[in-house]
């Protein structure tokens, strides 16, 4: 071997090394975007979710991923560019003219069919920002449904408010009557949770909340895009909030947004996301300001996460139509099996398709489903994406980041006692019901496995 050669190839190399490495910054986003998106090799849900073991011969790829990410494409690129390139991330102001959070925050109200949009830097900020828009305080109730999301609880707290749990039914949301007999003189408002892609029965829930005026907060986080008798959700309750976060249907890693058609309740939700200022452009939605300056957090969403919102919301009907396809396709596979009983959707037009559910007699039955289901490589496990909030120990010892903490010092506060007895319902409905994860990019192959599979365990086990 020539080592001389060698020797004098390596300068070469090196050099075209350096030259190749001299990329625009367009085409080093380009690249990293699709390498951790998995799009430009197809790998991205299960590298996000970990490294897959080997699937037996005959079974397809049945992970269904991050809804989101898989739908990153040049749209999103281009929009977080464009912020790059103007060297304004903030959404006020900047080198260039920020427009990203304005123009995501019109066209999402103008989709969900309300007056006002608000964008923040999460869902859980969002909450904070409607309960702060409707005045909740101590001395105050919400009523929040026992099985959700911990922000649903904690925006109730840290208002200094008292969080009553109500029961879920077999639609897995809030329990229209449990609903109404957990009202007292105090109560001032109640979170309806949409929860695990499928709408609250909001007729009846709405027809109390009017008759004992209560405010209605509606949690679209998980549901977004969903409708109820023909109306999108989001636009029945006084404000209504949304997560962007990895797991929801779009995202942006992290990010919220509020809605609302009351002027009032924007300006104070607005002040509150901005150390309770009040910026002009909020001002140029409601008009002339209805409320004084009072202290707040910062929630602003970035001009980078406007960007991505943007691009996502244009997809967002293409999303869903492929989740309820396929969640559609799987519940008429299965929906005539002997003696089955589905989830109870009171709307199931208004379905997004997040998973199909279905319940056992019992929890050794369910868990003896969800073990057969998980050998045949289905997604299947219990209820999740939430918690059992008054059965979790830092609820039923009411602890809070000051002992004198206003929720539980009050004595309606002192007095109540969570804890089993109190949802003894919402664990039951728990305890029984299957959850199969549905995937927007699923094939007629892979509904097929799926059906196919519940329809031998369940027979085996009926």
């Amino acid at each position: 071997m020539n080592t001389q050669n060698v020797t004098k190839a390596r300068p070469e190399r090196s050099r075209r090394d350096v030259e190749n490495q001299n990329v625009t910054r367009r085409k080093f986003l380009t690249t990293s975007c699709m390498a951790l998106s998995g799009a430009g090799i197809g790998l991205g849900a299960q590298k996000l979710l970990g490294e897959e073991r080997p699937k037996p011969i005959g079974v397809p790829n049945i992970n269904p991923g991050y809804i989101g990410p898989q739908f990153f494409d040049k749209r999103e690129e281009e929009a977080l560019l464009e912020v790059l390139e103007s060297r304004s991330p903030f959404r006020f102001w900047g080198s260039g003219k920020p427009t990203k959070v304005l123009r995501f925050e019109e066209n999402f109200a103008k989709y969900m069919g309300t007056r006002f949009a608000l964008g923040v830097s999460s869902g859980t900020a969002a909450l904070d920002c409607a309960v702060a828009g409707l005045g909740i305080g101590p001395g105050d109730e919400v009523i929040v449904p026992a099985y959700t999301w911990w922000s649903d609880y904690t925006c109730v707290v840290q208002a200094g408010a008292l969080p009553v749990f109500a029961d879920i039914d077999r639609t897995l949301n809030l329990d229209p009557r449990d609903f109404e007999r957990k009202i007292t003189p105090r109560t001032k408002a109640v979170i309806a949770v949409h929860l695990l892609g499928g709408p609250c029965d909001m007729d009846p829930i709405m027809k109390t909340a009017r008759k004992c005026g209560v405010a209605v907060l509606e949690d679209c986080a998980q549901c977004i895009g969903g409708s109820y008798r023909g109306r999108i959700l989001g636009s029945f309750g006084n404000v209504s909030i949304y997560s962007f976060q990895v797991n929801k249907i779009m995202t942006s890693g992290e990010g919220g947004a509020l809605v609302t058609n009351d002027p009032v309740i924007y300006e104070r939700a607005a002040r509150f996301h901005h150390m309770g200022l009040i910026h002009g452009v909020f001002l140029d939605r409601s008009g002339p300001s209805r409320v004084q300056t009072f202290a707040g957090e910062n929630f602003r969403m970035n001009e980078f996460t406007g960007a991505v919102l943007g691009a996502q919301l244009s997809k967002l009907d293409s999303m869903l139509a492929q989740l309820r396809r396929n969640a559609e396709a799987i519940y008429n596979g299965i929906k005539n099996l002997a003696g089955i009983r589905l989830r109870h959707r009171p709307d199931p037009q208004g379905d997004i398709g997040y998973a199909v559910y279905f319940e056992m007699k019992d929890k050794a039955m369910r868990d003896r489903c969800i073990r057969e289901l998980r050998k045949r490589r289905v997604p299947a496990s219990t209820l999740t994406g939430s918690v059992l909030l008054p059965v979790h120990e830092s609820v039923m010892n009411k602890r809070t980041r000051h002992r004198d903490w206003p929720s539980f010092n009050s004595p309606q506060g002192r007095k109540i006692k969570y804890g089993p007895d109190s949802a003894a319902q919402t664990l039951g409905i728990f305890d029984r019901f299957v959850q199969v994860r549905v995937g927007a990019k699923y094939t007629q192959r892979i509904n097929d496995y799926i059906i196919d599979a519940i329809r031998q365990v369940y027979n085996s086990l009926a």
